[in-house]
């Protein structure tokens, strides 16, 4: 409700009535009233619309001079083109500042790491939280939308105390939340910048037709994760072992690990498997590491276990393949 509430503020500035803008998200006047009141997705994206083309203003009276309708459909066009998602955030970020210079949009990246930042120019006065969080929400869905992944966030964090509503973050920007920061970003990893973008012309006329629902709900599947999940189970492997540890790492819950893994058509003990063999098999060949330590550096919990599973995927005992590929 504490947005809803800044949306209205928003047309107590322009002298107008939301009544209409209301009606239309089917919320109350009374509705309004009350702090604890929630709203749904569906009924802050119709509010949202509404207001947004009533007002004339896709900024909702967060900066000095408004944003027409259209506006952010046309950095979206500007974007559109690019051979991959740092190129196209890249521009965003610039094409924002001509837009709206009260803020700065910044991509920054070092090493595996990169987060995108806003610089305040101005006090953003009493609708700043809403600001930031909208900035933040529109470029985080339009990103996913561009390649069609979620884009996981190692961090969210905001220049401002925690407020009353704080527990509506973590649905908005799942993963870590940080109040009282230096400044307003979102932290991810950099890898999803090289994505190409699986959107075209086309596609991009549909999304604009309803593109408030990416500010609003989360996307599902992460076309990065057996990437990811391969990796952190290389590197890892004793803090890997179960879905509940694995999928702590990843800032998710462990429902939504196999869920997403399943929609990219893996499994989680397939890609143990394929990471440990590949790991015990590098060992054995390229070390004379006693069997007992190559079973504890592939991710094992005892010798017996990985005899069991080697013997399965090869078909060999680790002694037997040892001898025989430096028979070869």
């Amino acid at each position: 409700m504490a947005f809803v509430k800044a949306i209205l503020q928003a047309y107590e500035r322009r002298g107008l009535a939301p009544d209409q803008a209301l009606r239309t998200a089917q919320i109350t006047p009374e509705d309004t009233l009350d702090a604890q009141k929630k709203v749904t997705a569906l009924q802050f994206e119709l509010l949202s619309g509404a207001a947004m083309q009533e007002l004339d203003d896709e900024a909702l009276g967060w900066f000095g001079r408004r944003l027409p309708w259209g506006s952010y459909g046309m950095l979206a066009r500007a974007s559109i083109s690019a051979p991959s998602l740092g190129v196209a955030l890249k521009r965003w970020c610039r094409h924002h500042g001509l837009i709206a210079d009260d803020i700065t949009l910044s991509l920054n990246v070092q090493g595996r790491h990169s987060s995108i930042t806003i610089t305040e120019h101005r006090d953003l006065g009493e609708l700043r939280e809403f600001c930031l969080v909208s900035v933040l929400r529109n470029i985080h869905g339009l990103a996913c939308w561009l390649i069609d992944s979620r884009l996981p966030l190692q961090q969210a964090a905001f220049p401002l105390p925690a407020p009353a509503h704080a527990e509506v973050y973590p649905l908005l920007f799942p993963g870590p939340v940080v109040f009282g920061a230096a400044q307003a970003g979102i932290h991810f990893d950099a890898r999803y910048l090289e994505m190409p973008l699986r959107r075209d012309e086309t596609a991009l006329k549909q999304m604009l037709q309803r593109a408030l629902p990416l500010t609003v709900l989360q996307y599902r599947r992460d076309r990065l994760l057996v990437q990811r999940v391969r990796q952190l189970l290389a590197r890892q492997p004793q803090d890997t072992q179960s879905a509940e540890a694995l999928a702590h790492w990843l800032h998710i819950s462990p429902r939504t690990l196999h869920r997403q893994l399943k929609d990219e058509g893996a499994t989680l003990q397939a890609l143990k498997d394929e990471v440990r063999r590949e790991r015990a098999t590098e060992l054995l060949l390229r070390t004379g590491r006693p069997i007992k330590q190559v079973a504890e550096a592939a991710g094992f919990r005892n010798e017996k276990s990985f005899m069991r599973a080697f013997r399965d995927w090869t078909g060999q005992s680790p002694a037997e393949f040892r001898r025989q590929a430096g028979a070869g």
